[in-house]
């Protein structure tokens, strides 16, 4: 493994940590139970690829060997060390670019409770000051409410439309980008910066 992977990261009750196969049981139950809540804003294969998506073990073993070649950091989100949710930073890039895309998804259960804030926060300071990124990106359908409240609640800027960016629930739909670079937010960090408007 590299030296920046694994890691494990947490604020209060609101964990980061490598995803597992053992997970596979937790990840099954929350996603059943999700799956209306979830399916609008799901990756789908395209046309020319019907039967491609991964199961869960082969997801996993993908996201590891990434996560070993340091482009991919694969986390579980956690709340009082229960599994919640997926939250990965892919496509991370060094040089020039120095940067990375972060996605997520949640337990219906638990949203709204500032749980996925927290999480994407602390993944996001750890590719500042862990990675030393410049540039983290989320792409976000323009009708995903719930996570556009996330972002907003952080304070990315938004960027723009990508058109036509991923194939998502059967179709080629477009995506909003918001984006944050290392210096809008270190040294305090990205969660600090969070914490301090609920205050």
């Amino acid at each position: 493994m590299s030296d920046r992977w694994p890691v494990t990261l947490q604020d209060g009750p609101v964990g980061l940590r490598p995803i597992k196969r053992s997970d596979v049981a937790a990840w099954r139950e929350v996603r059943r139970r999700n799956d209306d809540w979830l399916r609008p804003w799901e990756a789908t294969a395209p046309p020319t690829e019907i039967g491609m998506l991964p199961t869960y073990s082969q997801m996993v073993s993908r996201l590891r060997s990434e996560a070993r070649a340091g482009r991919c950091l694969p986390f579980a989100i956690t709340l009082d060390g229960v599994f919640v949710g997926q939250l990965t930073v892919a496509g991370i890039t060094y040089g020039s670019a120095s940067m990375a895309h972060l996605g997520y998804w949640i337990d219906q259960r638990v949203a709204g409770q500032g749980i996925t804030p927290t999480a994407v926060a602390l993944a996001i300071d750890h590719c500042f000051i862990g990675l030393g990124l410049h540039r983290v990106e989320i792409h976000i359908r323009p009708e995903n409410s719930a996570s556009l409240r996330v972002v907003e609640k952080l304070g990315l800027r938004y960027e723009g439309v990508r058109r036509a960016y991923l194939h998502i629930d059967g179709d080629w739909r477009d995506h909003m980008t918001y984006v944050v670079t290392r210096e809008e937010v270190v040294p305090a960090g990205l969660l600090a910066r969070w914490k301090s408007t609920l205050a």
